[in-house]
């Protein structure tokens, strides 16, 4: 039976942590899967237990208990070819992950975190999109395009923070390239390129998930994992 971790402080009583339990058992029905989730904090992350998984979804809500655990958890997935999605939370988190040990930018912080740092990569949106609903539109060359089966889709927000326009030109070059924006051009999904499954969607797919309609992006995620078998020992 495969294994999912959902890194992310678990809240029973959030709607994105709600959505992502039903998700996932939507996917499950659908494909004929037994994948099983496990909520993991951040507090609680090793090696050890990582080893056991296989897949990582960065988990809408923050901040983080740890932050540093949680951004090895990214890095260790991008690294290794393990399928990891980020929604909300945790698209903003893999971004940070990026910036600090792809991109080179060691300081590069998260505004829910620290609000005064220098090197904003999250900052506050200018207008919050908590509760919003908008249309995006995706590369035509994408693994988002090719899940969707379309170039466009329409998505809800619960978020208060995105990827500073500041730094944006800086995933223009790769490997993980924005392959969705809104209306204005923000980066809305970044996927790796080469990897089996690395996307994060700033917007949270689980929120339209329904029983007779489960979400194409998790039913993709859940494929992939089926496929994935044993991880790479964490320790690596």
């Amino acid at each position: 039976m495969p294994k999912l971790a959902i890194i992310g402080e678990h809240n029973p009583k959030a709607p994105s942590h709600v959505a992502t339990d039903a998700a996932i058992k939507h996917a499950n029905q659908t494909l004929g899967l037994r994948v099983q989730a496990d909520w993991v904090s951040t507090e609680a992350i090793t090696p050890e237990l990582l080893a056991s998984y296989q897949g990582v979804w960065m988990a809408p809500g923050g901040p983080y208990k740890n932050l540093e655990k949680g951004l090895r958890v990214i890095r260790w997935a991008r690294e290794k070819g393990v399928p990891c999605l980020g929604t909300c939370g945790g698209f903003q988190h893999i971004i940070l992950e990026y910036a600090r040990n792809v991109l080179g930018y060691k300081d590069a912080a998260h505004a829910e975190y620290a609000p005064d740092a220098s090197q904003l990569f999250i900052a506050p949106l200018t207008c919050s999109l908590a509760g919003r609903e908008m249309l995006l539109t995706f590369k035509p060359d994408s693994k988002v395009a090719a899940i969707y089966g379309a170039l466009t889709a329409t998505e809800n927000y619960y978020c208060n923070f995105g990827v500073n326009p500041e730094f944006s030109a800086l995933f223009e070059q790769g490997p993980l390239r924005p392959t969705g924006a809104d209306a204005e051009g923000d980066m809305r999904v970044v996927e790796l390129v080469g990897h089996p499954f690395f996307m994060g969607t700033l917007f949270v797919p689980q929120m339209r998930s329904t029983e007779e309609s489960p979400h194409p992006i998790i039913m993709a995620f859940l494929k992939c994992m089926q496929a994935h078998g044993p991880l790479l020992d964490s320790r690596q």
